[in-house]
Parts: structure tokens; sequence; C-alpha cells
């Protein structure tokens, strides 16, 4: 079975899963405009603080930079501008219905190519709270202790 990122990774929202529990995920197509792709084919996007919503019941991706293409000139697009996602009426119907619920976001986690296509992965996502982080992170060193132990024991025999 194929995973959804088939394709090269070019941007990833590391911080998401850290900040949020993702509850689900999609694969929406991204509309793009002259040298936006050559742009994010070079890797010059940013997701870090970007979101997702549905506008008119269109599905639009908010605050992902794309920065400038050097050879770009007088064509060139505006980095921060609104794209619109491209994903089936079934989909966005379930997306509007769960993120309407206190407390859901969407968020994109990744921007990669795939078969030619930019494709970006976004996540139906809940808020963590503070304490939630903090277990998350007493989670992952307990479980970095435990491989340094079964390390240490494979070394020693």
């Amino acid at each position: 079975m194929a995973t959804k990122t088939e394709g090269r990774v070019l941007a990833q929202n590391r911080k998401a899963r850290h900040d949020f529990f993702i509850e689900e995920t999609f694969e929406a197509g991204l509309v793009l405009k002259g040298t936006e792709i050559k742009a994010i084919r070079a890797g010059k996007i940013n997701i870090k603080d970007s979101f997702a919503k549905v506008d008119n019941g269109e599905m639009q991706l908010h605050n992902a930079h794309v920065s400038h293409y050097e050879q770009g000139n007088q064509f060139n697009h505006e980095p921060l501008r609104t794209r619109k996602l491209l994903l089936h009426r079934r989909e966005i119907n379930q997306l509007i219905g769960k993120s309407q619920q206190s407390g859901y976001s969407i968020i994109p986690l990744k921007v990669y190519i795939k078969h030619g296509v930019a494709k970006v992965l976004i996540g139906l996502a809940r808020g963590k709270k503070k304490y939630d982080k903090r277990q998350a992170l007493k989670e992952k060193d307990a479980k970095r202790e435990m491989d340094r132990a079964v390390r240490r024991q494979m070394k020693g025999e």
C-alpha cells in the first residue's frame, strides 16, 4: 500500500504535531499562479503559521509564504496570497462539519510534489493544552531513555 506522501517533501510543519492532536488527514491539490510552482520546487515555501478554512464553499490556504522566484522579474507572485485547495466536495463538507466544533482547526502538515503536481497534506487538528504538550515531551524522553538502555545492553553483550 502506498503512503499518502509518495513524492519529494518540500516543506513540513513540524510544530503542528507538537501543538495539535491530528485527528484526520486529507491530500489536497494546490492552485498556483505563474512562478509559484518554480519557487515551490526550489523549496521556497513556509507553512509554519498557515491554516486552511472554507470561504464560499471552497477550501483556502491562508498565510502560506511562497518566496519570489529569482528569474520571475515583473511576473512574480504575491508571497502571502490566499491559495485555493482542491478537494472533493464530500471532503470539504466533512471538514466543514468537523471544524465547526469548538477547538478544531485545519492546518497544513506537508507540501510535496506527487506525479509532477504540488500537493498539500492538511490535517483536522484539535489544539493541545499545556499539560498535553508536557506529557508528550515526557513520553518522548522516556522512549529515548529506553532506546539508549537497549543499545547499551546490546553493546555490553
